[in-house]
Formats: C-alpha cells, sequence, structure tokens
C-alpha cells in the first residue's frame, strides 16, 4: 500500500526579492520558493500559523509534501531549508524542491508489528521493546510504502529484530549502513528476578 501524501497549502506570491519577502511577513505570511525539476523557480508564501504548526509537529524536512497552490497543478516537494530569525527561532523564509516521480528520497517510514499472538515470548508475559518505531529509508518518490511490516511469529523472549531481519519493498533500503535493532523482546520483571535469584545462588555456591 503506498503512503498517503499529506497536503500543504500555499498561495502564489506576487514578485520577489526583499522587498516581496518583507510584504508577505507584515500579511502574517511566511514567504518561500519552490525550485528544481528543471522548471522556473515559483514565489509562494504560507500562512505563519499553519506553518509553524507543521514545524513543530515534527520530521518536516523528512515528509514528502502534496504543496497546493490555488491556480496551479499540485506538486510533490520536500523542504531543503527553512530560515529562522535568529532571535526569535521563528520561520522567515522556507525553501521547496520539486520531486521528479523517479527522483531518490529519504523519508521515515512507521513501522508495523503483526502476529502478536503467534510470538511465544509475549505469551509468556515478555514485553515488544520498540526501538525504533519509525526508520528512515531511501524510497522513489512516486511509490513510497505507507509502513514496513515485522512479523513477531516464533519470537522468543531475548529475541533481537534487526532492519535486516525485515522484507523491504522492492527499490527501498535504509539510510544507515548498518543492521540496526528495530525492537526486542524482553524478559517479564518477575522472570529477570528469578534469573537473577538463581545467578547469585549459583555464584553463593561457587564461593563456598
Amino acid at each position: 500500500m503506498a503512503k498517503e501524501i499529506p497536503d500543504l497549502v500555499a498561495e502564489a506570491r506576487a514578485g520577489t526579492g526583499k522587498g516581496a519577502a518583507r510584504q508577505a511577513r507584515r500579511e502574517g505570511k511566511v514567504p518561500g520558493i519552490v525550485y528544481g525539476d528543471g522548471k522556473d523557480p515559483s514565489p509562494i508564501a504560507l500562512e505563519f500559523n499553519y506553518l509553524l504548526t507543521k514545524l513543530r509537529a515534527g520530521r518536516f524536512l523528512s515528509t514528502l509534501w502534496n504543496l497546493k497552490v490555488e491556480g496551479q497543478e499540485d506538486v510533490r516537494v520536500v523542504c531543503r531549508g527553512v530560515q529562522r530569525d535568529v532571535v526569535k527561532d521563528l520561520p522567515t523564509h522556507i525553501d521547496f524542491m520539486r520531486l521528479h516521480r523517479n527522483t531518490r528520497v529519504n523519508l521515515f517510514i512507521h513501522v508495523d508489528f503483526v502476529n502478536h499472538d503467534e510470538a511465544p515470548g509475549l505469551k509468556r508475559g515478555g514485553t515488544l521493546v520498540v526501538v525504533r518505531p519509525e526508520v528512515e529509508l531511501m524510497v522513489t518518490a512516486s511509490d513510497i510504502p505507507d509502513h514496513i511490516t515485522v512479523d513477531l511469529t516464533g519470537k522468543q523472549i531475548g529475541d533481537t529484530i534487526h532492519i535486516e531481519d525485515i522484507v523491504l519493498p522492492k527499490g527501498v533500503k535504509p539510510t544507515i549502513d548498518r543492521n540496526f535493532v528495530i525492537a526486542n523482546i524482553a524478559a517479564p520483571s518477575g522472570l529477570r528476578s528469578e534469573d537473577n535469584a538463581e545467578a547469585a545462588a549459583e555464584g553463593e555456591a561457587a564461593e563456598a
């Protein structure tokens, strides 16, 4: 299933340069520019509070957006920079890059865990400890997966799930070049206490 691309609403901005940008800010907007894909740069503006909400939600620079500007065709973009006021740390200008359908881009993709009931370790009271609920992957702009799946079937207490244990969609690969941990099955506290007690008893017996 393809990932749903969130909308980002902006408006066309007349003129470029510092004067036009200042005018946009006086009107409560953040000026920006859209460039790339072999087309001319397009000046835009976004409502200040609307943009600030999106920025504070996180992952703004690693999200693929469907940019909607009235009177223009929708275009897929990624943010390539946010200029901020040095004192207030609030956005003053924003840059977006257009993406072609075949463009490769790094995005955070949700990890979905399935078949909890088929994991013996969880049935024994173990806990699924999720280290990475999202994984940064290199994907193609026209075919972004909605999620990647971790099958918990047969997983025991103490098992660790790495990125190489997951079957990734065709053309998708991690941005980190190592076999990092996604999750593990931790022992319940009672079982850990019993193991610790047994280890202590064995240690005392050895000393004796």
